[in-house]
């Protein structure tokens, strides 16, 4: 359970960061501010409940569950492309003299295939629908930059892909709470 918790927990981390990070102007600025704390508390709590899920789990008649290895192998394969495409995309859309909010559009887009792919390597659904969210937003925030809206990029492909990364969190925290503090069927004897 650690091993997929602490990625759930650089999920919520990032998806904090990106409501942080980008919730200003044109939000009016009382609004900004109450987006960076709701952020802030959702990480705080999300982290609050994972930890009890794990102090409550139990293992199973003491057998130790097999160790998903999920940080190795195909996910540095897929975490090796990210930066690599987050680098280099940012570098080129600079050069391009696209405007500067393209770079959260641009991260939020990555970010999002990358959740994507690492739906197929670690066969878990749940992670490609913040991934499909944030790739839809990204590309959203592309898009706009080529418009007078391009003032929103932010918003919509920052704040709200900060969202859909605490929204997802929050799902695969509360979905390993309840397994953790519902009662297990006896064993089969």
């Amino acid at each position: 359970m650690l091993q997929r918790m602490s990625g759930v927990f650089i999920g919520a981390f990032f998806g904090t960061v990106f409501v942080v990070a980008n919730a200003h102007a044109p939000l009016y600025p009382a609004l900004g501010i109450a987006l960076r704390v709701l952020a802030v508390l959702t990480f705080a709590g999300l982290l609050t409940l994972a930890l009890r899920a794990g102090r409550l789990s139990r293992p199973a008649d003491g057998a130790e569950s097999p160790r998903a290895d999920w940080f190795r192998g195909r996910f540095a394969f897929v975490v090796g492309a990210e930066a690599v495409l987050l680098i280099g995309g940012n570098l080129a859309l600079r050069a391009a003299g696209a405007p500067e909010q393209t770079a959260v559009a641009w991260t939020a887009l990555i970010v999002g295939l990358h959740f994507v792919a690492l739906s197929a390597v670690w066969k878990r659904r749940s992670i490609a629908v913040p991934g499909v969210a944030l790739t839809a937003l990204g590309m959203t925030g592309l898009a706009m930059a080529a418009t007078s809206a391009v003032a929103w990029v932010p918003f919509v492909s920052g704040v709200l892909s900060g969202v859909a990364l605490l929204g997802g969190c929050a799902y695969a925290i509360t979905q390993t709470y309840r397994s953790a503090v519902s009662p297990r069927p006896p064993a089969a004897q």
